[in-house]
């Protein structure tokens, strides 16, 4: 449940009016309920509380610092995917012993990094990176806590860019090739493998895909086990999806309950990577109305918000709902919701009934908390916005909207002849 509601006709957040924010803050922008995220993490903590657990925030959802520091202080760990994810986990206030480090590209300094840092577990997606992670760690005299990380070949009926545990998709180790790789870790002297670990993919709106992986994931630990390699921790990665227009996504009670049922009897500690689930409904982009565009085809509503903003909607073809910051009594029409880019694929809906506005009018983009910022650009040199958190009747800029001269920081002209 999040905290974004009317009252008298104002969209608020929590106990803060959007339109006071604005004023202040001008617009584009994101803003986060802090509460929701607290919310959120106890869900899921309180879902799983029959098992040992530890809940990874997934960094690459949303890695604004405050945010972080939020659900850290839930007791949250983090699941991550690059070294400047590390970074923002550790500044954040995150114990490097609840860090889980995922992705298919981990580089040398990045394992030196989390090794120094004292991470929890690298999910080893290959042996080439098993390889990397034994150099690094004799370099160092540090012994790396490991998992492979497991490709189930379980179709989570989801966008395909966003699915990762079918065979075709560049995650993990084949199933079937699990068990030799595993073989070969616990010969490493530099290695101590701890986990097994699986992720099939995002945005998720079924239970029957991650109860099929974990099965298919227990199998492969039950014949471990029979090999005399003993693992403490099952990672079944994140993937929950929420709700956005009219899917009807499992509850964390539900998908607790699912995976307490498999696991009953056992003594794993499972960790979960939630991240849309967590912040994806606890934000919100606020944007203000430009122009109103008339066609013979097509009304435009432009606004200062676009897809470098918020690429989920160009690059998903994503629904995110839509609404007047201020409710009014007008007629409603379909539009088209674009931005200023120089692109036809910069939009945030296209024939969306919306009520009739007037320039300088706000708009809220719902369900924007979870890879909103983080996936955003400077496409067409546009400054990022800033980001907001409001928490009960208080609100602070949690980042600073860019300037002009932060796009330029670092570049340099050299005179030619």
């Amino acid at each position: 449940m999040d905290l974004f509601n009317f009252i008298a006709g104002k969209l608020h957040c929590e106990e803060v009016s959007v339109a006071k924010i604005a004023e202040e803050v001008g617009t584009p922008f994101y803003l986060y309920s802090a509460n929701t995220l607290k919310r959120h993490i106890s869900a899921f903590n309180n879902a799983l509380s029959s098992l040992d657990h530890l809940v990874c925030f997934a960094v690459k959802a949303n890695s604004n610092l405050q945010v972080l520091n939020i659900v850290g202080k839930q007791g949250a760990g983090a699941d991550i995917v690059s070294g400047g994810e590390l970074f923002r986990a550790l500044k954040a206030g995150i114990p490097a012993e609840k860090i889980v480090y995922s992705g298919v590209g981990k580089t040398k300094p990045e394992i030196s990094q989390a090794l120094e840092a004292g991470i929890l577990m690298f999910n080893m997606e290959s042996l080439e990176e098993m390889e990397a992670i034994c150099s690094v760690a004799a370099n160092l005299g540090k012994k790396a806590q490991v998992s492979f990380r497991v490709n189930p070949d379980v179709d989570p009926k989801t966008h395909p860019y966003i699915s990762t545990g079918l065979k075709k998709n560049k995650f993990g180790l084949p199933i079937v090739e699990a068990l030799e790789a595993y073989k070969e870790a616990v010969q490493r002297n530099e290695l101590e493998v701890v986990g097994i670990s699986c992720h099939i993919g995002s945005q998720i709106t079924e239970l029957s895909p991650f109860v099929d992986a974990l099965k298919r994931v227990l199998r492969v630990a039950d014949a471990l086990k029979k090999e005399g390699v003993g693992i403490k921790y099952i990672d079944i990665g994140g993937g929950v999806g929420i709700r956005y227009k009219d899917e009807t996504p499992p509850t964390p009670e539900e998908y607790g309950k699912a995976i307490a049922d498999i696991l009953a009897g056992t003594d794993f500690t499972v960790i979960v990577e939630p991240g849309r689930a967590i912040a994806g409904n606890a934000g919100i982009l606020v944007t203000r109305l430009i122009y109103t565009k008339e066609t013979p085809e097509k009304t435009f509503y432009i606004v200062d918000a676009a897809m470098n903003d918020l690429a989920r909607p160009s690059l998903y073809k994503a629904y995110h709902e839509i609404v007047a910051v201020e409710e009014r009594d007008v007629p409603w029409k379909a539009v088209d919701v674009v931005g200023p880019i120089c692109e036809t694929g910069d939009f945030l809906a296209r024939d969306r009934e919306l009520p009739q506005m007037e320039p300088g009018d706000l708009l809220a983009v719902k369900s924007a908390g979870a890879y909103g910022f983080t996936m955003s650009s400077n496409y067409n040199s546009r400054p990022r916005p800033p980001e907001v958190v409001v928490s009960g009747n208080d609100f602070w800029i949690a980042r600073k909207r860019e300037t002009y001269e932060d796009l330029v920081r670092g570049e340099t002209i050299r005179e030619i002849a």
